[in-house]
C-alpha cells in the first residue's frame, strides 16, 4: 500500500469517526469508533483463519449453516482451533460484515434493527474466551461501548440508525489483513489515536505519546539490537509507545501496566490490532507504584512517559519494598517522578536499556530527590544520558521535558552524555513538533557519544560531582550565542545624519504651517 493510499484510508476512517461525534467529547467518540474498528478486525481475522481451516473441504466460513448438525460440528471444530490460535471465536452470523449488511437492510429480514444483536455479539466475544489462556486479555474489553448512551441518540431507534450507518461505512473498507506483512490497520489505528489526542486537551497526555518522541525512546533502547526478549512500559497508556519498539526490532514479549480502565482496554485492543498474539503480551490494570502487578521482570527494554510530578502515597511501608529500600529515601508524595524511575530500574535487566520522559525538575530538585539522584549516579552509576527536548511537544503540558537514559552495565561508565535539543523543532499552530532530522540528530549524537558545540557535551563524573549532582543541562551544554559587537562610532555618525535629516524635515513642515497660517506641531 502506497503512502497516498494510507493517507486516504486514514482520512476515510477519520470521516467515519466524525459521524459519531455529535455532542460527544473526543475521548468519548474515540471509544466507540476504535471499538467498532476492533470488532471489524476480529471478524476479518476470524473469517480468514476459518477459511484456511475449511480450504481442504472446499468451503468458506460463510457457507456453514449454523442450525444444522453438520454445521454445528464444523463450528465446534473451528471454535477449538480458533481459541488456541486467535484467542477468541465468532460464528459466521456474528461477523462484522454480516451484521453491517443486516443493519443496512440487506439481510433475510426487512428489519435493520441491529443494536441488540451487536451488544450480544460483543459480549459473546468475551464469553468465548472464558476458561482459556486468553481470558484475561479479552475480559471487559468492550465495556466502554455503551450502546444505550443517549449521546448516540435520544431513542433506541436513533442510536440504531447511527450505529448501522457507521458499521456500513466501515464494512466498505478493506484493511488488507490477508497481507500479513502489512500493518495497514495498526498504522491507521495509531493515526486515529493521534487525532483523538490532538483534540483531547489535557486528557491526551494520559494515553498518547507523540510518535516522534516515541521514536527517540524506541531507537535508543533498541540501538544495535535486532531482537529483544521483553519490553516493559509501567505507564502503558494506549500502548503506542511500547509498540513502537516493535518497529525498530523484534520484540518477543510486551509487558505493561495502566491504572485507567478505559485506556487499559484501548491498550489491549492496540496490541491485538498490531498482530501481537495474546500469549506475547501481558497488560495489567492497576496503579503501578502502589500495586505493581509484575515482579522483577528483568526487561531488556524499558520505556515510559509517566504523568509528570504526580502524587503518590509515599507510604513508609515502601521503605521495605525492594524497588525503593536500597536508596534510603522515598520520592516525595507530591512528586512521584523518582518513584517511577526507581520502579523502572528495578524491572530493568542487567543488559537492558531504559529511557524515560521526565520534567526538568528531576535534574536539579533537592531534598529526597537530590539524594536519590546522587545515589543513582555515585553509588550505582546507572545514568547514561540526559536529553533536553523542546517545550510544548507533549499533549496536555507545555513545559520543556527531558529524556533520561539508564543502563546497569554502561559501555562508558566514566561519563554522562548531555544533549540540548530544546531549540530544534518545527512550530505548527500552538504545538511544537520534532522533525525527522531532529530525531535523527538526537539518536545519532547519542549513538556516537560526541561533544558538539552548543548541542551536546560528554561530562566526566568528576564534573558532575563538582556540580553537586545537579544535572541542569545549561551547566554542561553552553548554548550562549555571543552578541554581535556594536561599532559605537558608526552608530554615533548615523545618529548625527539622522538628526540633520530630522531638523531639515521640521523646517519644511514649519514652512507649510506658516503658509497655511496654522501653528506648527512642535
Amino acid at each position: 500500500m502506497s503512502e497516498d493510499q494510507k493517507r486516504q484510508l486514514n482520512q476515510q476512517l477519520w470521516n467515519i469517526a466524525n459521524t459519531l461525534r455529535g455532542k460527544m467529547d473526543a475521548d468519548e467518540f474515540r471509544d466507540y469508533i476504535l471499538g467498532f474498528i476492533f470488532y471489524k478486525y476480529l471478524s476479518e481475522k476470524m473469517k480468514i483463519y476459518a477459511n484456511e481451516i475449511l480450504r481442504e473441504d472446499k468451503m468458506l466460513y460463510l457457507d456453514i449453516k449454523e442450525d444444522t448438525d453438520k454445521g454445528k460440528e464444523y463450528l465446534e471444530a473451528i471454535r477449538e482451533e480458533s481459541l488456541e490460535k486467535l484467542g477468541y471465536f465468532l460464528k459466521p452470523s456474528e461477523l462484522f460484515g454480516q451484521l453491517a449488511k443486516r443493519g443496512n437492510g440487506n439481510g433475510k429480514s426487512e428489519s435493520n434493527f441491529i443494536i441488540e444483536d451487536l451488544g450480544v455479539i460483543l459480549n459473546n466475544i468475551q464469553l468465548s474466551t472464558m476458561g482459556t489462556k486468553s481470558e484475561e486479555d479479552f475480559d471487559h474489553l468492550f465495556e466502554d461501548l455503551d450502546l444505550n448512551s443517549t449521546k448516540l441518540g435520544k431513542t433506541v431507534e436513533q442510536r440504531n440508525e447511527v450505529i448501522a450507518k457507521v458499521l456500513s461505512h466501515l464494512d466498505k473498507i478493506d484493511f488488507q489483513l490477508e497481507h500479513t506483512e502489512l500493518d495497514v490497520l495498526g498504522d491507521a489505528y495509531e493515526y486515529l489515536i493521534g487525532q483523538f489526542a490532538s483534540g483531547a486537551g489535557k486528557k491526551a497526555g494520559e494515553f498518547y505519546t507523540p510518535q516522534q518522541a516515541s521514536k527517540i525512546l524506541a531507537r535508543i533502547v533498541t540501538l544495535g539490537k535486532t531482537r529483544i526478549k521483553s519490553a516493559y512500559d509501567p505507564t502503558a497508556g494506549s500502548g503506542s509507545l511500547i509498540l513502537r519498539l516493535g518497529k525498530e526490532c523484534e520484540v518477543l514479549n510486551f509487558y505493561g501496566q495502566e491504572r485507567n480502565r478505559t485506556t487499559y482496554n484501548l491498550c489491549r485492543m492496540n496490541m491485538i490490532l498490531h498482530g501481537v498474539h495474546y500469549s506475547r503480551f501481558d497488560i495489567k490494570l492497576e496503579d503501578t507504584l502502589e500495586y505493581p502487578q509484575h515482579n522483577k521482570l528483568d526487561a531488556e527494554a524499558v520505556v515510559a512517559n509517566p504523568p509528570f510530578s504526580a502524587q503518590w502515597s509515599a507510604n513508609q511501608l515502601f521503605m521495605t519494598d525492594d524497588r525503593f529500600s536500597e536508596y534510603g529515601k522515598l520520592a516525595p508524595s507530591s512528586k512521584a517522578d523518582y518513584a517511577f524511575i526507581q520502579h523502572m530500574i528495578y524491572n530493568l535487566a542487567e543488559n537492558g536499556v531504559m529511557a524515560v520522559v521526565m520534567p526538568h525538575g528531576v535534574l536539579f530538585r533537592g531534598g529526597a530527590e537530590g539524594h536519590i539522584r546522587k545515589y543513582l549516579i555515585e553509588e550505582k552509576n546507572y545514568l547514561d544520558a540526559v536529553i533536553g527536548l523542546p517545550a510544548n511537544i507533549f499533549y496536555g503540558t507545555s513545559i520543556p521535558t527531558c529524556i533520561l537514559v539508564f543502563k546497569k552495565c554502561r559501555e562508558q561508565p566514566e561519563n554522562i552524555l548531555f544533549i540540548d535539543a530544546s531549540q530544534h523543532f518545527e512550530k505548527v499552530k500552538t504545538q511544537n513538533y520534532l522533525r525527522d532530522e531532529d530525531v535523527e540528530r538526537i539518536v545519532d549524537t547519542y549513538s556516537k557519544r560526541t561533544t558538539i558545540d552548543k548541542y551536546s557535551y560528554v561530562a566526566g563524573l568528576d564534573e558532575v560531582r563538582e556540580n553537586e549532582y545537579n544535572l541542569n543541562i545549561p551547566r554542561y551544554v553552553d548554548t550562549f550565542e555571543e552578541a554581535e559587537q556594536v561599532d559605537i562610532k558608526a552608530v554615533a555618525d548615523d545618529l548625527k545624519v539622522l538628526e540633520a535629516e530630522m531638523q531639515s524635515t521640521d523646517e519644511t513642515i514649519a514652512g507649510f504651517c506658516n503658509e497655511l497660517n496654522i501653528p506648527t506641531p512642535f
